[in-house]
This record gives C-alpha cells, structure tokens and sequence, in this order.
C-alpha cells in the first residue's frame, strides 16, 4: 500500500467495531501486519480472542479499566489507561512495524477528555506513509472529521474513491 488514509467509523449505530474488526482480517487475509488499541474497553470480547489465537499478524492491547466510565467522573486508573494508549498507539504508528492501525472505541476517550485534543490530532498526523488509520467511536470531534480521507456514520458521508479515485485496494475493500 503506497498510501494510507485516515478512516472514521463513528455515530450512534450499531457496527463500528465490527466494521473496523473485519477490515482488520481482511487486513490480515491479505498479508497485511495490523495493530488494535482498545480505549475504555478492558474485558476480552470473543473477538478479540479469536484474533489473537487465528491470526498472529493481529497485535490487541486494551487499553480500559473494568467498568463503565459513563455516568461518572473519570478517575486516575481513567486517564492512566487512556495515558498508556495514546503512548502504545504512538508507537505503533511511527513504527512501520504496522500497515493498518485500528484505535477502537477512541472518540469516547476523546469525549471524556482521557485524551486531549493535541494528542489527538498529534495520533492522525504522526503515521508513516503507508500506514492506514482506522478510530472508531462516537462522538467524532470536528478537528478529527476535517482530516479524514473515509467517514462512516453507519451511512457513507465521505469515501476516498469519489473524492480522490482510490480504487479498492486489498486487504482494506477487498
């Protein structure tokens, strides 16, 4: 993959990390080497399980505490596993050890404020060329949305392909 692009799966339906779980296999069906950072999730869902005993070529850290942060105010574990996020998807994006990186459920940490919003815009900018950037989440601030090359609202709003004439590349479409 010469270039890599910056995807959105945000709103308030059901299947954003669906979406961004199957890209991941295809992903990895086609060769491709792929990162997952969980935000706010800590428990190990079937999906994860199945990735990481199927597919070595998918690396899962979450990056949550046991509970739900809404309803509440978050606290010191909070911020400290958001903390550690930021830092390991850093790493991942500039490793070019990763072709697709996939930050789940990262707009919920933005809205919490677990992550700023210089960190933010610093995770959509600091991937190497190549590397493809998948958040999902809801709540999609506006200064991530303005820099995205594919958002999804569980309905198209935007897609490379009529604005840039990307054809469907493996391991991403198809």
């Amino acid at each position: 993959m010469e270039n890599g692009y910056f995807q959105i799966y945000t709103g308030n339906g059901k299947g954003k990390t669906t979406a961004a779980l199957g890209l991941a296999m295809r992903a990895a069906g086609a060769g491709l080497k792929v990162y997952i950072g969980q935000f706010i999730k800590s428990m190990e869902y079937h999906e994860i399980g199945i990735l990481r005993e199927r597919f070595p070529e998918v690396t899962v850290d979450l990056f949550g505490i046991k509970g739900c942060i809404a309803g509440r105010d978050p606290d010191l574990t909070d911020i400290q596993a958001a903390w550690e996020g930021y830092e390991k998807s850093k790493a991942a994006l500039m490793s070019r050890k990763y072709d697709v990186v996939i930050l789940d459920e990262f707009f919920i940490a933005t809205h919490f404020g677990l992550i700023t919003r210089e960190q933010a815009v610093n995770l959509a900018d600091c991937r190497t060329p190549g590397t493809e950037l998948i958040m999902t989440g809801r709540f999609a601030p506006d200064y991530l949305l303005d820099k995205a090359d594919l958002i999804t609202e569980m309905k198209e709003v935007r897609h490379y392909y009529a604005t840039q004439g990307v054809e469907a590349r493996d391991g991403i479409e198809r």
